[in-house]
């Protein structure tokens, strides 16, 4: 706690610092941002590890309604984000970023302090909302702060650290977890939050927005219950059925929230999301081949876990120090492609880093029972630098197909975009895994114990084919990202406003 405190601090005074020289700072805005996008990331995933030990403390099976704790943070942040996205755009981007930091930090107090479970849920969901009023501008104040000669850099660097906040989560959830209590990964947060909440004052120039836009009530209500049922089918369609009533109720449900939203929008002077724009080359495509490396890319870390704790009878923590260097390549690649677009490489660096990706994919596919451990890491590195090198061009084209005024909004659909992703990934990963065999294989490994393929030599072979399955299927989506990728066409940017010269100059 001392050290998160004395880093917050020397952060606090290095931004501070920062301020005082430039008015503002483009990297002290920067830094700010990515420290609630750092918080915000690494709250999606911190809580998993400690699953068990909240089970226990509240008296309740691991599965069930202890899910809750997790899910309920990540559907609120995918039922709100685009609707926050467009109150930055008209109240201002900076007023939102802290309103989402403040709320933040009180749902992690609230869910440190919860006496019951559904206390904590609730605190998590609050905490899901300021996560969501963090994210929905977070891309937008980067555009804004940096010149276009600098945004790919700067994105590239935003996208190593949402890399680091995945990545770090098990990690830290674990050993705070283990050395202070479950209570503490909410703790950690509240006095990064006040710092951060100090600082904010110092760094932002707080714009005034686009006032004289209506915000579309009626759009944010449809799309956040379309939304909304949309992950929560995804996130329990393995757990309780594809077929089950629930999920069906559910994802009908989403479907026709979000087919209400679709027509409301088209009617509307000034909608929540311009479905022209949406559906455009400008647009679409780089949001359409963002989707497909989520859809392909996050598979691997659902998939994974499984063949080499399972299959491979790894420990957690070996198994998960086997997995870091996708992280590791995608940090070490993303702010180089990021310079690399800034100098006009941007057309080539999405399709080359997709067709990385989709053929190491393709590699990982043939790995079996026996496969060093190095070739593993191999083909995970390689998937990182593919992710690396197509993330800071293609967020860029997404920030730049839209007008200044707009993007946040721009910022808000990738966030959308990523957190559907995620769920649809794994749901179709899951699928594909569970129907093939692979997770009945996987659960008669671990009963049987070291012995369990000698006694059941099949068990292997099913759990191989099932996995290998769902790799190539991740494999292709990755090509299809690159040929979506390559689709698109070169453009002029949408012409800045003056506030952006400015903000730039």
């Amino acid at each position: 706690m001392t050290a998160t405190t004395t880093m917050g601090r020397s952060l606090a005074r290095r931004i501070v610092g920062a301020r005082a020289t430039e008015a503002p700072s483009k990297w002290a805005i920067f830094g700010l941002v990515s420290v609630g996008t750092f918080m915000t990331t690494l709250d999606a995933s911190i809580v998993n590890i400690a699953l068990p030990s909240i089970a226990h403390a509240f008296g309740t099976p691991v599965s069930g309604p202890i899910e809750w704790v997790v899910i309920g943070y990540l559907v609120a942040i995918a039922a709100t984000l685009l609707s926050f996205a467009r109150l930055a755009d008209i109240m201002g981007r900076e007023r939102v970023w802290i309103a989402g930091l403040a709320l933040f930090t009180v749902g992690s107090a609230l869910s440190g302090l919860a006496p019951t479970l559904a206390l904590l849920v609730a605190a998590r969901g609050l905490q899901g909302l300021g996560a969501a009023l963090i994210f929905a501008p977070a891309l937008a104040l980067i555009v804004d702060a940096f010149p276009r000669s600098q945004r790919g850099q700067a994105l590239g660097m935003n996208a190593l650290i949402v890399s680091l906040g995945v990545t770090a989560g098990p990690t830290l959830g674990g050993l705070i977890t283990e050395s202070l209590g479950w209570r503490w990964i909410f703790f950690v947060n509240v006095p990064l939050g006040l710092i951060g909440l100090l600082v904010a004052s110092r760094v932002f120039t707080f714009s005034g927005g686009a006032r004289a836009r209506r915000f579309d009530l009626r759009g944010a209500v449809a799309f956040g219950i379309g939304l909304a049922g949309l992950s929560l089918g995804l996130s329990f369609g393995s757990e309780w059925g594809w077929t089950s009533p629930a999920i069906v109720l559910t994802l009908a449900m989403a479907l026709v929230a979000l087919g209400t939203a679709i027509f409301i929008e088209r009617g509307r002077r000034d909608p929540l999301v311009d479905l022209g724009q949406l559906v455009s080359r400008r647009l679409g495509l780089p949001l359409a081949s963002f989707l497909f490396s989520i859809l392909a890319l996050f598979a691997v870390s659902f998939l994974l876990p499984f063949y080499l704790e399972e299959l491979r009878g790894l420990t957690p923590l070996a198994a998960g120090l086997l997995l870091t260097p996708y992280s590791i390549g995608l940090a070490a690649a993303a702010p180089i492609s990021g310079r690399l677009a800034d100098r006009g490489h941007a057309r080539w660096l999405g399709p080359v880093g997709l067709g990385l990706a989709a053929g190491s994919l393709g590699l990982l596919a043939q790995i079996g029972v026996s496969t060093p451990p190095t070739e593993i890491v191999l083909w995970l590195a390689v998937s990182g630098i593919g992710q690396g090198l197509f993330l800071s061009p293609n967020t860029s084209a997404v920030m730049s197909a839209v007008p200044a005024d707009q993007s946040g909004t721009a910022s808000g659909l990738i966030a959308t975009t990523r957190v559907v992703g995620q769920a649809l990934s794994v749901a179709i990963a899951g699928a594909i895994f569970v129907g093939l065999g692979g997770a009945a294989a996987g659960a008669g490994l671990v009963a049987g114990g070291p012995s369990a393929s000698a006694t059941d030599p099949a068990l292997d072979g099913t759990f191989v084919a099932a996995m290998h399955a769902a790799l190539l299927v991740s494999g292709l989506l990755a090509a299809a990202g690159a040929v979506t990728s390559l689709a698109r066409t070169r453009q002029r940017p949408v012409v800045e406003t003056s506030r952006q010269q400015v903000a730039n100059s």
